[in-house]
């Protein structure tokens, strides 16, 4: 209702000396372009983006400039981000939702992942992984977290992993500490018969 375009209330807003600057969603280059600019001023910006991880945050970032503007936006991105929180609803046993998180924050690795991209070993899923000390988490540690505190279920769990394996292997070593079983196979022989010559 005040401004006629988006983007000119976001400049205007930065006129008013805010301290914080809550953009609703990063939708188009312009948006993300000042508030890149706003943090690089000093404002806290906190925002939106629909991605389905951390990771696929920044690529989308990333991904609304063209090529040649793309090293001097990872320079400014990898000073200016501090956090970013994704977060999933779940089906909680009982009734209701169960929010699972995945929680990245700013540190050498994820900065040098932001200005030369991610190779072998050196994801943004790597770094949250090995970065718990910092206050990192993904979502599929956070899923057996959860599956162990009894409010998910494993189909659930399983069903929204990003890694499948991992949530797997999380959940059998919660099983097995328990004492329950972890496989749903019977009886195990070798057969001592096979390949015998007669």
């Amino acid at each position: 209702m005040d401004f006629d375009t988006y983007g000119n209330g976001l400049r205007a807003a930065l006129r008013q000396a805010p301290k914080v600057i809550l953009v609703g969603e990063m939708r188009d280059r312009e948006t993300v372009e000042i508030g890149l600019s706003a943090s690089e001023t000093g404002h806290l910006v906190m925002t939106t983006l629909h991605t389905t991880d951390a990771g696929s945050t920044i690529n989308r970032i990333l991904g609304l400039f063209p090529n040649e503007d793309k090293q001097q936006i990872r320079i400014r991105l990898a000073d200016s981000l501090r956090w970013i929180v994704c977060q999933r609803l779940l089906p909680k046993i009982g009734g209701g939702r169960a929010a699972a998180f995945e929680i990245l924050c700013t540190s050498l690795r994820v900065k040098d992942a932001i200005l030369n991209g991610e190779s072998e070993g050196k994801t943004f899923y790597d770094i949250m992984q090995a970065g718990h000390a910092f206050g990192m988490i993904t979502f599929d540690q956070n899923l057996i977290t959860l599956y162990e505190h009894g409010m998910i279920t494993q189909e659930t769990a399983m069903a929204y992993a990003s890694h499948r394996g991992t949530v797997g292997r999380g959940i059998d070593m919660i099983k097995a500490a328990r004492g329950e079983t972890t496989t749903d196979i019977g009886k195990l022989e070798i057969d001592k018969a096979y390949n015998k010559v007669i």
